[in-house]
């Protein structure tokens, strides 16, 4: 039992003894170096100069590249989604067969934009279908 009695005797003295985890006060303590000064990302150059899109030329889509968001809208009735950004446009047309978004830019300064683009995707899961085979799917 005296041994018992010891060993936890000890046990509470070494926790009396134990190195202390308080911090200093923030006064004590050494003033942290400054941060060093380093460059940090430069911002891209403001670009003021027009950039010309790049103007897909794939068969079967003759009749919709080059053509004003009026004309698209002759020819596929209302676009059921309209997007704008900057000088671009979205249209996105849709039917049972596939869903088409057609992108619309200048293609050059302070021009109308017109079709430069066009993407086309089963409406039921998104996979990509012939862009061309919706095109005349869609046709009114």
């Amino acid at each position: 039992m005296r041994l018992f009695s010891a060993a936890i005797l000890a046990t509470l003295l070494a926790g009396c003894v134990a190195p202390s985890t308080r911090q200093a006060p923030p006064s004590a303590r050494p003033a942290a170096p400054p941060p060093m000064s380093q460059p940090g990302p430069r911002p891209a150059p403001s670009t003021t100069g027009f950039i010309a899109p790049r103007v897909m030329n794939m068969p079967g889509l003759e009749g919709v590249i080059g053509r004003n968001a009026t004309d698209l809208a002759n020819i596929f009735g209302p676009p059921r989604l309209q997007v704008k950004e900057g000088d671009a446009t979205k249209l996105q047309f849709g039917g049972d067969a596939c869903v088409l978004d057609i992108f619309l830019y200048p293609v050059t300064p302070r021009a109308e934009p017109t079709a430069t683009y066009v993407d086309a995707r089963r409406r039921t899961d998104a996979r990509d279908v012939d862009r061309a085979a919706c095109v005349k799917a869609l046709r009114r």
